[in-house]
């Protein structure tokens, strides 16, 4: 836009070629008062461009590749490098052309939906800081896009062990200057979270070396406080500083200050049940989950602390002290649900918890034997099976108990029978059920693929372990096996509580005024809410519940999820919120219900002495919503932040008793209060790849079971890809293809709402543009009969008409005027380039 400003400047163009293409490769026409970076066009005459993926096939539009250019001027090779020339200079697969090569420039692009190409950075500009994998170009881009920025390199640093980093280091344009905040807020909008800079260096100019590149060596250490994006507050009191640390410690981050944010730094919901377990050990105060959300700065929150100490809001839960034990300990309200879910349906695996782990490397078997066996001394769970007395069950801890453990080999199978041998073997454990009054209610499986290669699979009852417990499960496993192969003794503490102490210390609090205070806001909540989800389903439901089930996926953009972050931080809620509003929009939509109510289970840990124990803690909450009249989502999200803060604050009360409690008629073909699920991932800060030692890697193995414990269970998840969608489905309800439909109309759906959270929820759209133009026209018979049956094309009609008028006119624009046969040409040299992009049938 500087150029042309200048009055001789009539045109400006974005060149883009590589010394190995001998000149300009492509180019793209810079519009007047353009607001976005340009991108690098479309190939010149003379040059092919194709957008590949690792394997060297073509990447769908929108997807990221490396460009690969061939042509007229593509440069012989590298001269006396005929190592590198192979490397770079590669046979054409695409071309007819005998010896035709392409060259892989290294750069990463991807064709916009016009045919152009957008650049992204280098392919060797990928690094991965804590556990996400980011494209530095890719952050270089969005920086040098900011009109006060001239120069720009962004790189990893490590200054203190293992707190790596990225570091933004800028030159400002000349009369502009540049500072942390503002360019922080401005790549907000366009990157995802994990991409953002931690620290940004204002340079006069970036070093450069004798080749006249940047010399990132020599790019000095950000000073201390250069991550912030306003000025570090240190704490000025004791309450602060505590708060601080507390929060450093739960975020896994450095230098919190008074006015930094919980939800900025990467808190949410999960993590800010941990914070609020601390600050009731650490200040002796009872503060509710939602005193987070109103006071999310250290500022903020410390006021509600020493408001509520001077009130005298001390501690109203008793402390939870290890207990004697009896032999007939009681059992957690859960796990009595449980019991007796599996006294209606013995021998059912609807509750088996199965994960599998690939291992690579040498396996010592007799530190992994070791390894399990201290697992279940550590952890009274893993030895603990139910009995009946006088009709009550209670729980039998045994004093000692080995692994249920197995050892299978696969090895002998030829390869191609081995992986679907191993699916078989993998599914046929998750699937094998438990005998709660025998135990163990813990087993673990070793197969061996090869002598580097195992695969370990463990499966445990729900009624002794949750998710929760996987993570712990896996931490020690590392931990432990990690000490026996190197000869060294257990690293882990020993537990101050067991699972049984929770259970006699749940049961002797929430009874009485404590409960009935809890029961009374839910029965506020759910007065008058309906019972049963009216959702269409493919086949009737049986009288009596079964539990047959099947997975569907989706994975949605990365840009989409950043949106609804956005959304979400404008609300002052989090992304569980906002996918949850949208499923009950979805699901409201679907039946025609205004009153929706969804389950979602709560980790039931928020005291710090049961984070580190394995057991079944999970609780569910039910979140309503009602969307009565139109309101638009941006009020649904709010209704349903202040229900869900609501649900956290009497998260207490087991879904047990409150079913108990309001007592809905009893229907045998569904569960009661809510028959759909939402759930969502979320990934710690401190958690990370668990490596063993150094010969030895782990990769999780999916482990589906073909059970379903609700009509639905959508499950949610960020990750490196974007946001990945999981959506259980019974199949004794629904079809495969049903849920795949239902699946992306919620990507539909949630696109709309990013673009315009202002919209009415019944105006949200929920079919993608074909499944539109089905509806409309096809299924309403307002086509001919050929195009619906897919016998007649628009093509083959236009052809038609040019044989019986090829000079009348077809299109007139602007003064402008085509005849059929000139439209006819241009389409066919239009259709003849894009085959040279390499689209073909079913290219989208």
């Amino acid at each position: 836009q500087a150029l042309y400003a200048l009055p001789q400047v009539k045109e400006v163009n974005n060149l883009y070629g590589p010394t190995e293409d001998t000149t300009y490769s492509t180019h793209a026409r810079v519009e007047r008062g353009a607001k976005t970076e340009p991108r690098i066009g479309r190939p010149l005459e003379g040059t092919q461009a194709y957008v590949l993926d690792a394997k060297g096939q073509p990447v769908p539009v929108g997807a990221p590749g490396e460009l690969y250019l061939g042509g007229e001027g593509l440069a012989r090779g590298y001269l006396g490098q005929p190592g590198l020339t192979a490397e770079r200079f590669v046979p054409d697969g695409f071309s007819e052309k005998a010896g035709a090569r392409l060259y892989r420039t290294g750069d990463k692009v991807r064709w916009g939906r016009d045919g152009t190409l957008e650049y992204l950075g280098r392919m060797d500009f990928q690094v991965k800081v804590r556990g996400f994998r980011i494209e530095l170009g890719e952050v270089e881009a969005a920086l040098g896009a900011q009109p006060s920025i001239r120069d720009v390199v962004v790189v990893v640093r490590e200054d203190a062990p293992g707190d790596k980093r990225l570091v933004a280091y800028v030159v400002a344009q000349a009369g502009h200057t540049a500072d942390a905040a503002s360019l922080r807020s401005a790549l907000k909008g366009r990157l995802p979270e994990y991409m953002v800079p931690s620290a940004f260096v204002v340079l006069e100019s970036l070093p450069l070396n004798a080749n006249g590149k940047v010399d990132r060596k020599a790019l000095p250490k950000p000073e201390a406080g250069a991550e912030r994006t306003h000025v570090y507050v240190a704490p000025r009191n004791q309450t602060e500083q505590v708060l601080a640390s507390l929060w450093e410690a739960v975020l896994g981050v450095k230098q919190v200050g008074i006015q930094d944010s919980f939800f900025e730094l990467g808190g949410h919901s999960l993590l800010a049940t941990q914070a609020m377990s601390r600050i009731r050990t650490a200040f002796n105060v009872e503060l509710p989950l939602r005193a987070l959300f109103e006071a999310p700065t250290v500022a903020e929150l410390a006021l509600k602390v020493e408001a509520a100490r001077s009130t005298g809001q001390a501690l109203t839960v008793p402390k939870l002290d290890a207990v004697a034990r009896t032999g007939r300990e009681p059992l957690s309200f859960a796990q009595q649900r449980l019991w007796l879910l599996d006294q209606l349906q013995p021998g059912s695996a609807s509750y088996n918890l199965p994960m599998a782990v690939r291992m690579s490397g040498t396996v010592d078997v007799e530190a992994l034997r070791r390894t399990f066996d201290e697992l279940v001394r550590r952890h009274e769970s893993l030895r603990t099976s139910f009995q009946v007395h006088d009709g009550q069950p209670f729980q039998v801890i045994a004093s000692s108990q080995e692994v249920a453990w197995s050892f299978t080999a696969l090895d002998g199978l030829p390869e191609d029978l081995r992986e679907k041998e191993l699916r078989s073997r993998v599914s046929a454990e998750a699937l094998r059920p438990f005998d709660l009054s025998q135990g163990p209610l813990f087993r673990a499986t070793l197969v061996r693929l090869g002598a580097t290669e195992h695969v370990l699979v463990l499966v445990m009852h729900h009624i002794v372990s949750d998710g929760w417990s996987m993570d712990v499960l896996v931490r020690e496993v590392g931990a432990l096996y990690s000490a026996y192969a190197e000869g060294r003794s257990s690293p882990l503490p020993e537990l101050a509580v067991q699972y049984a102490d929770y259970a006699a210390w749940q049961r002797g609090w929430l009874k009485g005024d404590v409960l009935e205070a809890q029961l009374g806001w839910w029965r506020q909540q759910l007065a008058g809410a309906p019972h049963a989800l009216e959702l269409p389903t493919d086949r009737p439901r049986p009288v009596v519940q079964r539990f047959h089930g099947a997975n569907a996926s989706l994975l949605l953009p990365k840009a989409l999820n950043e949106a609804l972050k956005t959304l979400a931080r404008q609300e002052g809620a989090t992304s569980f919120m906002v996918l949850l509003a949208a499923w009950q929009v979805l699901l409201a939509r679907y039946s025609g219900q205004q009153d929706i109510s969804v389950g979602t289970p709560i980790a039931g840990r928020n005291r710090t002495e049961l984070e580190g124990l394995i057991g079944f803690f999970v609780n569910t909450l039910v979140i309503r919503a009602r969307l009565e009249g139109s309101p638009s989502f941006r009020q649904v999200l709010r209704q349903v932040k202040e229900t869900t803060l609501g649900a956290y604050a009497h998260q207490e009360v087991p879904f047990e008793k409150l079913v108990e409690e309001l007592n809905p008629e009893r229907d045998l073909s569904r569960t009661p209060l809510f028959q759909v699920m939402f759930t969502m991932q979320t990934i710690s800060p401190n958690t990370g790849e668990v490596r063993p030692n150094a010969g030895l890697t782990l990769r999780s193995l999916e482990t589906e079971g073909a059970t379903a414990k609700f009509d639905l269970t959508l499950g949610m998840a960020e990750t490196e890809q974007g946001l990945a969608a999981s959506l259980e489905y019974n199949t004794d309800l629904y079809d495969a293809e049903t849920a795949h439909r239902l699946l992306g109309h919620l990507g539909t759906l949630l696109s709309g709402l990013a673009k315009d959270a202002d919209a009415s929820v019944w105006d949200l759209p929920l079919l993608a543009t074909e499944e539109r133009q089905q509806v409309l026209k096809r299924f309403t018979g307002t086509v001919s009969p050929e195009v619906a049956a897919g016998t007649e094309t628009i093509h083959g009609r236009f052809t038609e008409q040019v044989k019986r008028t090829p000079d009348a006119v077809a299109v007139e624009h602007e003064g402008t005027r085509l005849t059929y046969a000139q439209v006819e040409v241009r389409a066919n040299q239009l259709a003849r380039h894009l085959r040279t992009l390499g689209v073909g049938e079913e290219s989208r």
